[in-house]
């Protein structure tokens, strides 16, 4: 079938608005109109081969949509039925069956590569085989998705409102309730207050930190920190010693749990050292290059430095939770969102890294 989809024919080029062939479902796939898509900074570095993702390529790794056809195999869906995307996972390598599909062995093939589950591809312009970003290739119209990436979602939600749940939202909530689980009473710092790290301000009031501390540069994502569950704001930009104000409002020792979103290597070493002895930090950036003391600022300290993916999430389980909370008005994730039409998705692209949208969204319709 025919579609219109966002195409990256080289490196680092502005995204085309293309008419593309859309190959019919296969074993395990369904095909889905597509309502939204969020905009991932992974998409861009993918798209400036960062992360080498074979091109021409479809990217858009957040999509939400309804199954129009289900191809062989498939029991668990049906025409009609409104879904999110995740990543993507085999189903059954040892990670995947003890639930933990962010560890899957075939993650990079998945997701990274360019190919379906089966390791052929869908997309074709012209005689030319086109890559799908993370299985799904959703800036477009349609995309054929495998089951393993799918999330129901029920009538009462706004489905447009899915689409960024499927990486950064779950990447920020997850680090905190999936991976630290921190303990009531305790406190916690999260630098970068994106929408990775506002999702985990989100979670942190969720799982009863009584202090939150945001740390960013920009003051209107700290404010809105604030108003998201966070209980202390610091503006990086005008305080030159982060750790030291960090133990001045922890009475000396520092905060239980750190999570750094920025990637950059000297704010992550700057996270960890705002932790106190035996304490925990989370880098969730795609960090390049980090530079550590190992003796002074982590081991000889009993601290621990951890790389979490995904947020540790089972999405199929975890995405419903989280609506869940939303529901409940405990996860406001609403207030990140900017709705865009499909057509301006370049425009999108440069609010997100302007800093003048925190989370875009795409509407195809």
């Amino acid at each position: 079938m025919k579609i219109q989809a966002a195409l990256i024919e080289k490196q680092g080029d502005p995204f085309q608005i293309t008419e593309l062939e859309l190959n019919d479902p296969k074993q395990g796939e369904v095909l889905v109109k597509v309502t939204a898509c969020g905009v991932c900074h992974t998409d861009d570095v993918a798209r400036n081969q960062i992360i080498p993702v074979p091109l021409p390529a479809v990217f858009g790794h957040e999509g939400c949509g309804v199954i129009e056809k289900v191809g062989p195999g498939v029991a668990e869906f049906a025409p009609g039925d409104r879904v999110g995307f995740s990543f993507g996972s085999c189903g059954v390598c040892e990670a995947c069956r003890t639930g933990k599909p962010y560890g899957c062995r075939e993650n990079r093939r998945l997701n990274f590569s360019g190919v379906q589950y089966d390791n052929t591809k869908r997309l074709l312009k012209d005689d030319t085989f086109v890559s799908s970003f993370f299985g799904q290739g959703a800036f477009a119209t349609y995309a054929v998705v495998h089951v393993n990436n799918l999330i129901p979602v029920a009538d009462d939600i706004d489905l447009k409102m899915v689409a960024p749940m499927g990486c950064g939202i779950q990447t920020g909530a997850g680090a905190v309730l999936n991976f630290l689980r921190p303990g009531p009473d305790s406190s916690i710092i999260i630098t970068g207050c994106g929408p990775v790290g506002l999702s985990a301000v989100m979670a942190a009031k969720i799982a009863g930190c009584t202090k939150i501390i945001a740390c960013d540069v920009v003051q209107s994502r700290l404010d809105l920190a604030i108003e998201l569950g966070a209980t202390d704001a610091i503006n990086s930009k005008m305080i030159p010693d982060v750790p030291m104000v960090v133990k001045e409002m922890t009475e000396g020792m520092g905060t239980h749990y750190a999570i750094d979103c920025t990637g950059i290597g000297a704010i992550v070493r700057q996270s960890l050292n705002c932790t106190r002895p035996l304490g925990t930090c989370v880098v969730l950036g795609a960090t390049q290059e980090l530079t550590i003391h190992v003796e002074e600022e982590l081991m000889g300290l009993g601290k621990t430095l951890a790389g979490v993916v995904e947020g540790c999430s089972n999405p199929k389980i975890f995405i419903p939770q989280l609506l869940d909370y939303y529901r409940k008005g405990m996860f406001p994730f609403d207030k990140l969102i900017r709705y865009y039409d499909f057509k301006d998705i370049n425009q999108a692209f440069e609010d997100t890294k302007s800093g003048k949208v925190l989370k875009a969204v795409l509407c195809m319709e």
